[in-house]
């Protein structure tokens, strides 16, 4: 082939591989290459979610490529953590861990192959990392030093196979302790540009402790009263524990309340991906919309110590926010501002409200956790607050209202058509149409998987938009892809009740009712305030599984927020038919009918596709005994 057909480009290259990987293969091929192919799916996942491309994986290597430096880096770490919560699951001699090394350089296209020293680099860097480690070339350094936060060790200028001059390598930790690296080998004088990040570093620094200390000496507003711990109807998590109350809407226009609820959405959304914080989910806290609550009551109801509060309005191209954070249990004011601000900077507002509540409960956020929870959604006002639109109708749960919000949510596409979170919300809004009877499934499944898919693609961290895909799945018989979205959901978003509800449903339409039950449960603490669906799951959870007692006590307890929602209603008929509550089966039947005369057992069951047949046919047995014909 002539050197004229090969182009070249400059290019971040990741190289990753399995330490100890002959040993694994030595004691159990078979349970090797399983952890092997799950690892590459999630590894494979995460580099297109940061736009990048695996190039090779022979044998346990992988080669991918970025266009950008920080998304390499963000993607090694999210990755590293990733693997590292799979791992715990694992016995000590059968975790795998991948030693991860990232240069850039120049490399040789051939197809879609690369070469080159850019590539043989990236393959030193991995050599020299640990088992779960990072390491990074002095020219990939260069491009994150003062992007991203993290901490490292200098590691001086080594010299490594087929590169003749020496390389300058970094081995990056996740302890985030700021972007200055501890130098192990110091080999040349600081730079210019180092002593100025140095100074710049420094002045931050003392600015931050400024104001840290000036908020700490600001008067405290009193006292508001003391949530007792004892009486809290949930234990109280052994991490910073959180609620956000809906923010008031000041403008006095009902139509700008999709606003207020959008932009606290929006803080509840990010808050919930940082796994060192407990975060109660949204359909709980907008139980609390429009009522007048203390924080105490809110604190006991939910088990939680901090409570989030403010209000918001938008008048023209202005908005003011204005919010306090309180430690319940002390009944003082932890930290407390107000904004006031264009409304074109409504999307830094957002980040910097996350930020401080973050600061303020002292949670320290992994690099794969800063990505998704600033991850960039659109830079079009317009587009955003269409989707804001189109969320809000979604809530409101009818055919008119889902009418309006496919609508929106199209119209924000059309205002950005790299839109990520509009296009999975348009997937979501089909899967709903269909679930609820709107629509065929053969006619728009297809789309809303379609959609989803797109979503995932343009950004691959959006846990909603996994959740959603696990679901499609899972109508298409997909089961085992189903879940493995599902569980990537709950990954990506561990305060998201929704992630664990879908979750725990799939499990159990693949028959693993016991896997499930834990599941759900954690998805309740999480929706102390949720809708039925996530008792009935757990209903059926335990009815699957063989157990009466608890399947009928979660009907009696749980299942009365919604005594017009006809799925509880059958649900309930359905547990008490099996477990031999033949007059309570039967008054339940009576109740579907009112509330659906042409209710038919097969018509119900042809929405609900089960793994086994068996767990099928005992739904449906069930239903025959309580009178549903």
């Amino acid at each position: 082939m002539d050197t004229e057909e090969f182009r070249r480009k400059l290019t971040a290259i990741l190289s990753a591989d399995v330490k100890g990987y002959s040993r694994l293969m030595r004691s159990d091929e078979e349970a090797t290459v399983r952890t092997l192919t799950a690892y590459r799916t999630v590894i494979n996942e995460l580099v297109v979610s940061y736009q990048g491309r695996v190039v090779d994986s022979p044998g346990d290597n992988i080669l991918a490529e970025f266009a950008s430096v920080v998304h390499a880096v963000q993607c090694a770490f999210d990755i590293q953590g990733s693997l590292q919560t799979r791992n715990a699951a694992l016995p000590a001699d059968r975790r795998m861990e991948f030693r991860i090394g990232i240069n850039l350089g120049d490399v040789i296209y051939d197809g879609e192959r690369i070469y080159g020293d850019g590539v043989n680099v990236a393959a030193r860097m991995e050599s020299l990392a640990e088992a779960g480690g990072i390491c990074v070339s002095g020219s990939a350094y260069d491009q994150i030093e003062n992007k991203l936060a993290f901490g490292c060790e200098y590691l001086g200028e080594q010299t490594v196979k087929n590169i003749s001059t020496p390389i300058r390598v970094y081995r990056l930790t996740g302890d985030e302790s700021g972007p200055e690296c501890t130098v192990k080998t110091p080999v040349r004088k600081p730079s210019t540009r180092l002593i100025y990040a140095a100074v710049i570093g420094l002045l931050i620094i003392s600015i931050g402790g400024f104001i840290a200390y000036s908020v700490i000496r600001r008067p405290a507003a009193g006292p508001l009263g003391i949530a007792s711990v004892e009486q809290m109807a949930y234990p109280l998590p052994d991490k910073p524990s959180i609620a956000v109350l809906p923010l008031e809407n000041m403008t006095g226009d009902p139509n700008q309340e999709f606003f207020a609820d959008g932009f606290t959405e929006q803080i509840i959304t990010s808050l919930s991906k940082i796994s060192s914080l407990f975060v109660i989910s949204r359909n709980s806290m907008f139980t609390y919309k429009g009522k007048p609550v203390k924080v105490q009551q809110v604190s006991k109801e939910l088990g939680v110590r901090y409570v989030l509060e403010g209000s918001i309005q938008k008048s023209g191209d202005r908005v003011r926010i204005d919010v306090q954070l309180i430690d319940a249990i002390s009944g003082r004011h932890v930290w407390a501002e107000s904004y006031d601000r264009d409304l074109k900077d409504i999307f830094a507002l957002q980040d910097e409200v996350i930020l401080k509540i973050a600061s303020a409960l002292q949670v320290n956020l992994t690099l794969g956790e800063q990505a998704r929870v600033w991850a960039e959604g659109t830079k079009s006002l317009e587009a955003y607050l269409k989707l804001m639109q189109s969320r809000e109708y979604r809530y409101k749960g009818n055919r008119a209202s889902y009418a309006l919000a496919q609508r929106m949510a199209e119209e924000a596409i059309a205002l950005d058509p790299k839109y990520a979170e509009a296009y999975a919300m348009l997937g979501a809004i089909y899967y709903f149409k269909v679930f609820f009877g709107a629509t065929r499934l053969e006619d728009d499944v297809p789309k809303a998987t379609e959609l989803t898919q797109k979503a995932l693609a343009l950004n691959g961290s959006l846990a909603d938009a996994h959740s959603t895909l696990g679901i499609l799945y899972w109508w298409s018989g997909r089961y085992d892809e189903g879940i493995a979205e599902a569980e990537r959901a709950v990954e990506l978003d561990p305060n998201s009740g929704y992630a664990y509800l879908y979750l725990g449903f799939l499990l159990r339409m693949a028959g693993k009712p016991k896997e499930a039950i834990p599941v759900i449960q954690k998805a309740l603490r999480l929706e102390p305030m949720a809708p039925d669906i996530y008792n009935r799951q757990l209903a059926l959870d335990y009815f699957q599984a063989g157990d009466c007692k608890e399947a009928i006590a979660t009907c009696e307890k749980g299942l009365k927020r919604q005594p017009d929602h006809l799925i509880s209603r059958v649900t309930s008929a359905a547990v008490y038919g099996a477990c031999g509550r033949e007059a309570e089966a039967r008054k339940e039947a009576a109740e579907v009918l009112r509330i659906n005369p042409k209710f038919t057992v097969e018509s119900f069951m042809r929405k609900v596709p089960y793994k086994n047949p068996s767990d099928r046919d005992r739904v449906v047995q069930s239903l025959r005994k309580a009178g549903l014909k």
